[in-house]
């Protein structure tokens, strides 16, 4: 069974099993308050889990501190428990839904709101030999008034919340091929807007 967690637009918890069937799920769309919901979440979806084999973080593109919150839970649990962590970018989740739902045959971007009058975009084509969304176009950050020209003509799914079981599916896929979808390090939006204060001056 695999756990996944991620806090890239609010905070979304899933179990599914080996075969990729979904055996509970949890969320809250609050895109602030992440520390305060999601051990509740966690609590809800392994009210009745079996054995976890491995954990997802969903590693963004989201915000420098909802991010983390969600990366050091599932390294928290995993780390508890002696099973590994799966890294794997955010958008990759909401495209897998895309293309087992809708199944466009010509490429598409993942759109979610980065704040800011900013947007982040991700554009895809289809399901690689491992299943798993074709990235075509890395991920950036753009302003919302420019994010159509940037597009230029490819289709654009708004995305305001992200299904913690569909990528918790990539990361089963990513494992089961042997693949590490992306580093250690997060997406983030942004750095953060508070910096480490510098050394006091000295007054003679």
């Amino acid at each position: 069974m695999i756990l996944a967690v991620d806090t890239s637009l609010g905070s979304a918890v899933a179990l599914i099993d080996s075969d990729g069937s979904l055996r509970a799920r949890a969320a809250s769309p609050d895109p602030l308050g992440h520390a305060e919901v999601v051990g509740g979440l966690l609590e809800q979806v392994l009210a009745d889990a079996e054995e976890i084999t491995a954990v997802v973080a969903g590693m963004g593109p989201g915000p420098f501190t909802g991010l983390r919150i969600g990366i050091a839970t599932a390294r928290a649990f995993a780390l508890g428990r002696g099973i590994p962590v799966i890294a794997v970018p955010s958008h990759l989740g909401a495209a897998l839904s895309v293309l087992e739902g809708d199944a466009p045959d010509s490429p598409f971007a993942i759109v979610t709101d980065a704040r800011r009058r900013e947007v982040a975009i991700s554009v895809f084509d289809g399901l690689d030999a491992d299943g798993i969304p074709n990235l075509v176009e890395p991920t950036v950050l753009v302003p919302a008034a420019d994010a159509e020209a940037r597009l230029g003509g490819i289709r654009s799914l708004e995305v305001a919340e992200l299904d913690a079981a569909d990528l918790a599916r990539v990361g089963l896929r990513a494992a089961a091929a042997g693949r590490e979808l992306t580093g250690p390090e997060p997406l983030y939006l942004r750095q953060p807007d508070v910096t480490v204060p510098g050394a006091p001056k000295r007054v003679s």
